[in-house]
This record gives structure tokens, sequence and C-alpha cells, in this order.
């Protein structure tokens, strides 16, 4: 259980995305603050950097609400509560799971070299 919420973490932080225009590339060039590059800064992956962070934040901004971002910001600190997330029945939990793989994809996709 905990390897699975630790594998949607690094997913999260092996992406990144973004508000603003992507390069020709599609990756994001510039990047946003908030709750989950705050949490993405504190947390203690190696790959973390000011630049995917911000990345990862500007694609939350355009694919999470703030509710949602509120809920992921808690997965860095405890993964098993992803894994409870994903697993549960309550269709709000259903949703806001589809809504975060939705958003870790497109941070894969986005933010791929920072």
């Amino acid at each position: 259980m905990k390897i699975l919420g630790g594998v949607m973490v690094l997913a999260l932080l092996a992406a990144c995305g973004g508000q603003r225009q992507p390069d020709t590339y599609g990756r994001v060039t510039q990047f946003s603050q908030g709750p989950i590059s705050r949490a993405c800064m504190s947390s203690e992956r190696k790959a973390r950097n000011s630049q995917l962070c911000g990345c990862i934040q500007t694609v939350a901004d355009r694919e999470l609400t703030s509710q949602d971002q509120r809920i992921a910001v808690t997965f860095f600190k405890d993964p098993h509560r992803a894994q409870e997330i994903r697993q549960s029945d309550r269709p709000n939990h259903e949703s806001l799971w589809t809504r975060y793989r939705s958003f870790t994809n497109q941070a894969e996709r986005s933010c791929i070299g920072y």
C-alpha cells in the first residue's frame, strides 16, 4: 500500500505542467507558487527543485480545484492517504481520484526535464 502511494508521489514529482504557455516541446516555461509547490519543496525527494515544484503547481492550478489541491498536499507527507482515496467507494473520492490521475499524467508530460 505504501509503495503504491510512494509511486504516485514520485509520479507527481517526476511530472510538471502549467497554466502558462508551454514551449515547443510542451513543457511549461513559467511557474506558479501554491500549496502543491510548497509541499513539493518541503518533501524529502532528491528530484525536487523550484522549477519542478513550480511546474507541478502550474499543472495543479489548471487541473485541480483548490479543495483537490488541499487533499493532494496530504499525499506528500502521507502516501497511504492517496491509497485510501484511490480505494474508497465514496463518489467524491472516486471523482477526486479521476482528476488527480489526470493531473499526474499531465504533469508528467509537461514537466519532464525540470
